[in-house]
């Protein structure tokens, strides 16, 4: 009986020595970086730190690695993307007042072609050349060498003058979000462009005229149907093999 006994207190005193282990679940979150083009997808590092607008770590070959680069880069997007929403507004525009974009540059205007053509490539070298210069060294071009009443004002960036190149005065308000603004809109008008392009080719009629043949007959006016886009499509029982 005493063995007994001693044996128990034994058994408790070990119990209460040994300390309790506590089983703890930790939950883990992963969470991609904010912004990003796809999620989960990590900023490139010449990204990272970067403030250009609409900067999504989206460089998949690289290309901005080099700093002079990237900036060359950022302008030549700002000014493609301004080009492709004139020229959106341009086709639409065109067609609504029932005229074709694909083939304005055959019409017949005030002179010749040749002549508009040779004095667009002046124009535009002019004003590609001061661009030019206000983007290696920044304010450079910022007074007109043949108006002398017309500066930009001091501190702008290049690709954003301001001044009389903004005549409502919309730098006075949230000038970063109206830069994001713009590279979205600018971005969705270069790939609608494209579009507008490869529906010409492949239907020879405009984007409003695609657009209501859609509305009106969803199911057989599509992109599979134009019996140029997707090969080896069938629609009303012929077969396109491009």
């Amino acid at each position: 009986m005493m063995q007994t006994f001693k044996s128990t207190n034994v058994l408790r005193s070990s119990l209460t020595a040994r300390p309790v282990s506590r089983v703890q679940r930790v939950s883990v979150v992963t969470q991609s970086a904010a912004g990003n083009w796809f999620p989960g997808s990590e900023t490139p590092a010449h990204l990272s730190s970067s403030s250009l607008p609409g900067n999504f770590g989206f460089d998949p070959l690289n290309l901005g690695k080099d700093p002079e680069k990237l900036k060359w880069y950022a302008q030549a997007e700002l000014q493609h993307a301004r080009w492709a929403m004139l020229g959106v507004a341009g086709v639409l525009g065109a067609e609504a007042t029932g005229h074709d974009w694909f083939t304005a540059g055959s019409q017949e205007y005030f002179a010749d072609s040749k002549t508009l053509f040779a004095i667009q490539m002046f124009l535009m070298a002019w004003v590609e050349i001061r661009r030019l210069q206000d983007m290696r060294k920044p304010g450079s071009a910022n007074q007109d060498p043949i108006f002398s009443n017309n500066k930009l004002p001091d501190g702008n960036e290049p690709g954003y003058p301001g001044g009389i190149f903004d005549p409502a005065g919309f730098a006075k308000g949230d000038v970063n979000t109206l830069k994001l603004k713009e590279i979205k809109n600018g971005r969705l008008a270069m790939v609608a462009f494209l579009g507008f392009i490869a529906q010409h080719s492949a239907t020879g009629k405009g984007p409003l005229t695609n657009l209501a043949d859609h509305l009106a007959d969803p199911w057989s006016n599509l992109v599979i149907t134009n019996g140029v886009s997707v090969p080896f499509a069938t629609h009303d029982g012929i077969t396109s093999f491009w």
